[in-house]
Formats: C-alpha cells, sequence, structure tokens
C-alpha cells in the first residue's frame, strides 16, 4: 500500500510513518521543506514541498496512492495571541481544503482519507460521556475543530471514505502533550493543575497509530472516530501516575488562576474535561494495547 502523510515531520507523522515503512509500505510525505522531510524522516519514497495555507497541494502527489493521512496544523501549544489563533485555524481549515482541492485534480485518486480532528472538539463538558454522536463545544478549539472536520467532507462526493479522527492527549516518548511535563515532575514539582477533577483523555502513540491503521484497513468505518483510551482519567489521577511512573511526590498544585495569568486563553485546554470513550473503535474491532496509564506512562517513559 502507498500512503500520502500531509505533515510527515510532525511528532505524529514521523511516528505513523516509521510503523508503515517497518510493515513494507510505501510512504510519501509532504512538509513545507522538502529536502528537511528526506533528511529527518527515514524511508520515504518521496517528500512533497507544499504550503497547506497558500495552494492545493500538487495532484501528482497522489499518484499511486491508496490512502491519506492529512495531519497539518499549527501546534495549539503556546500562548494564543490574535495571530497564533488564526495560524491555528487556517493551517487547520484552509490546509485542509487545499488537500481536498489537490485529491479532485488527480487523474486517480485515493480510496480513503484520514483527517485530523480533536477531541477539541466537544468543548468543556464536565463528568458527560462523551462519544461520536455528540454534538460539538462553543469555544475556540471547538469552533475551530468543527470546521476543520467540515472542511475534509467534500472528499466523500469525490468517492474517498473519509475518517475525522479526533485525537485525545498522545502519551508517547517525546510527544509534545508528555515532554513539558517530564522535567517538572522529575523536579518534584508536579501536581494538580486546577482542580484536578478534570478528565483527560489520553492515548498511547501505539494505540493512536493503531487507530489510524485499522481505519484504513477496515472500509465500513467512515466519519467521526475517536482516538482516546477507553479509561479516561481526571487530570490529578494522571499527575499521581506519572509521579509513580518517575518515583518522585506530586505535592505543588497549580492554581486556576496562575495558570490562566500565563497560559491565557490556552489554559483552558488544561483546565477544561473532556471524558472522552473510542465508541466507534470498540464497536468496529479493536483492541487497545494501553488502557492503564501507569503502564503507558512506564512505557512512554522506557523508550
Amino acid at each position: 500500500m502507498r500512503v500520502l502523510i500531509a505533515g510527515v515531520t510532525g511528532y505524529l507523522g514521523g511516528v505513523l510513518c516509521a510503523s508503515l515503512i517497518a510493515d513494507g509500505h510505501e510512504v510519501i510525505g509532504t512538509s513545507r521543506d522538502a529536502r528537511r522531510a528526506i533528511e529527518s524522516v527515514p524511508g520515504l519514497i518521496r517528500a512533497v514541498a507544499w504550503s497547506p495555507v497558500d495552494a492545493p497541494l500538487p495532484a501528482d502527489a497522489f499518484d499511486g496512492v491508496d490512502a491519506v493521512v492529512n495531519l497539518v496544523g499549527e501546534p495549539v501549544a503556546g500562548r494564543w495571541t490574535d495571530a497564533k489563533k488564526r495560524r491555528i485555524r487556517e493551517t487547520r481549515v484552509v490546509g485542509t481544503e487545499n488537500l481536498v482541492r489537490g485529491i479532485e485534480a488527480a487523474p486517480a485518486r485515493p480510496s480513503v482519507l484520514v483527517s485530523a480532528s480533536a477531541v477539541g472538539y466537544y468543548g468543556h463538558r464536565g463528568d458527560d460521556e462523551l462519544t461520536e454522536p455528540e454534538p460539538p463545544g462553543d469555544d475556540f478549539l471547538a469552533d475551530v475543530t468543527e470546521a476543520w472536520e467540515r472542511a475534509a467532507e467534500p472528499a466523500t462526493a469525490l468517492g474517498l471514505r473519509v475518517v475525522r479522527l479526533r485525537t485525545g492527549l498522545v502519551v508517547g516518548r517525546g510527544s509534545p502533550f508528555l515532554r513539558p511535563q517530564v522535567p517538572l515532575f522529575r523536579l518534584g514539582l508536579g501536581g494538580n493543575l486546577g482542580s484536578g477533577k478534570q478528565w483527560w483523555p489520553w492515548v498511547h502513540i501505539d494505540d493512536w497509530v493503531g487507530i489510524v491503521r485499522y481505519v484504513v484497513d477496515h472500509e465500513t468505518l467512515a466519519g467521526p472516530v475517536n482516538a482516546a483510551s477507553p479509561a479516561p482519567v481526571r487530570q490529578r489521577e494522571f499527575a499521581k501516575a506519572l509521579g509513580r511512573v518517575l518515583r518522585r511526590p506530586v505535592l505543588l498544585p497549580g492554581p486556576a488562576f496562575a495558570i490562566k495569568l500565563v497560559l491565557g486563553e490556552f489554559a483552558s485546554e488544561v483546565l477544561t474535561s473532556k471524558r472522552v470513550l473510542p465508541s466507534v473503535a470498540v464497536a468496529a474491532g479493536y483492541t487497545f494495547v494501553f488502557t492503564d496509564v501507569d503502564a503507558a506512562l512506564r512505557d512512554a517513559l522506557r523508550r
């Protein structure tokens, strides 16, 4: 199988690429800098230079491609200035629109598009159990994510099966979610963020890759799919688990007001609650490798 990964130099793209290549598949990657992609992602058969917000992906990028995985998007972490928020929206929405325009122009089209989305779709929902049919939230990321998913839908009219992958907080060696937390916890500076009662919908990187590959291979799957563990935990439970794995005390709380002062509007992403469950993946027969957060963290930090 030949797979095109849009955004191959990001964390998720690199891990997915390595998994596919290890199993004998061919991978084409897109990046703003094709040379950097070839140098930093071993095994690509081709790298395509593409600026997602500026133009459609060249039609010849899809030559011989069976599946497309769209991972393009400005990282959401960091203080949300007006410029940052504009990049978050444009790279996702305009980038996906330009990807679909490239598919439309291709002489031969792939059969499936797995287009990244995020659990941010649901907004702040307290203790509600959130499965794929739930409506979107009403905050900034929920609005962006709904538009992001909508931008992928025209590919259905082009004959593709479209999967919208709502990814949770990825636990893996060097993952953007876990990486900044580990040094603080090693110093004994970990603790609750705000009340600590908010649900964190985590997923181990092996299961994220597994779900992507599962939905590519299973032709009955289309529409939204939650890529999150069936055992979400509250933030305080996650903190305790990370402390146990690192053998460090978890003593220092981060008051909500202080987090908001430092992070601004982005603070909502660590303080709000999303109890997301992967009902579609489980019903389709996907078996999770990691459902225990302690085991997931031990594996991530051992690699």
